[in-house]
């Protein structure tokens, strides 16, 4: 009798452990992060690794539940559900994941929920006829063929917004494949530029073509207006998007304030608390090295060696604090 009493409380306390445990993590802001297949070159377009980063560096903030779908969309059905923030990092254009097989509108009840949209890089790009609106809707702009742009270059980011994707992060340089001259909504209503930039000359020196210039971009690269190549977006139903335009390289991640504007956004997007300094996580290059896809070509570690020489950090923009 009492070893049955003894069985029954043991039941009764395992079950009441569980419970609050699964009442944690009902809580708790699911991210999810969906990692297309290998595209590229070595250190090129790294999505397994890039999404594997991002949830190591937010795996101590708590109240946060990141999942990481690698190869490509996940195959579980129900893989979506419940999610605060959706981020998709992928080949683009019409091979892009998320306008494949019905999905747009597995998304678009997500969305639905007030969910949270954003991209990064190529993941930006959609065919204007086939998910453009779609993106212009949940993440507030895209990559739109004959209007965007793709020059690698190097962006001065000198001034922040008062937004916390902002938070924390200080004037930097970066040489990446920084698109710009994105879609954005009239007006540009609910959009907040996050990184912005005056593109030099060069980055118009190549010919009109669906990704490489036409006459508007071209306009307002000669009168030095400012490109917007990261934003953040509110959507009427209380739903977030954001739109991140580097990450060709993946060794930016060395830059500490790269990287923060994307910890920092992946937690706005999740309605998330973002830290007064952003997410500060340090990372060594060892594991900004780990989880690469298998790709043909140079070894890294070379690469890495000779970014080393060039820059041992990826310097902050120079003259301003």
């Amino acid at each position: 009798m009492r070893f049955s009493r003894f069985l029954s409380s043991c039941f009764m306390a395992a079950l009441m452990s569980a419970c609050l445990v699964t009442g944690l993590h009902a809580d708790a802001k699911k991210i999810v992060l969906i990692a297309g297949p290998p595209s590229h070159g070595v250190l090129q377009h790294e999505h397994k690794a890039g999404c594997m980063l991002i949830d190591y560096c937010l795996q101590d903030i708590e109240g946060v539940d990141v999942q990481v779908f690698t190869g490509g969309w996940p195959k579980d059905p129900n893989a979506l559900d419940g999610a605060d923030a959706v981020i998709v990092f992928c080949t683009g254009g019409d091979r892009h994941l998320a306008i494949q097989e019905g999905r747009l509108e597995q998304l678009q009840k997500v969305m639905d929920t007030g969910a949270g949209f954003g991209c990064l890089h190529y993941g930006v790009e959609v065919p204007k006829d086939k998910g453009g609106e779609k993106f212009l809707e949940w993440m507030g702009g895209y990559f739109e063929t004959h209007w965007s742009v793709n020059p690698h270059w190097t962006a001065e980011f000198k001034t922040f917004p008062d937004h916390p994707i902002a938070n924390g992060v200080k004037p930097f340089a970066v040489n990446d494949e920084w698109y710009f001259h994105m879609r954005f909504p009239e007006g540009m209503k609910g959009v907040t530029p996050i990184l912005s930039a005056v593109a030099p000359e060069k980055t118009m020196e190549r010919k009109d073509g669906p990704h490489s210039g036409n006459p508007a971009v071209r306009e307002e690269v000669a009168k030095g207006i400012p490109q917007h190549v990261a934003w953040a977006y509110e959507r009427p139903n209380g739903g977030r998007g954001f739109g991140f335009t580097g990450l060709h390289n993946h060794l930016n991640w060395r830059n500490p304030d790269f990287r923060k504007t994307i910890l920092n956004a992946m937690l706005w997007l999740a309605h998330a608390e973002v830290p007064e300094n952003g997410v500060d996580v340090a990372l060594t290059d060892a594991q900004i090295l780990t989880n690469l896809d298998q790709k043909r070509g140079r070894n890294p570690i070379e690469i890495l060696r000779e970014t080393q020489k060039q820059q041992p950090f990826i310097s902050p923009v120079q003259g301003v604090k």
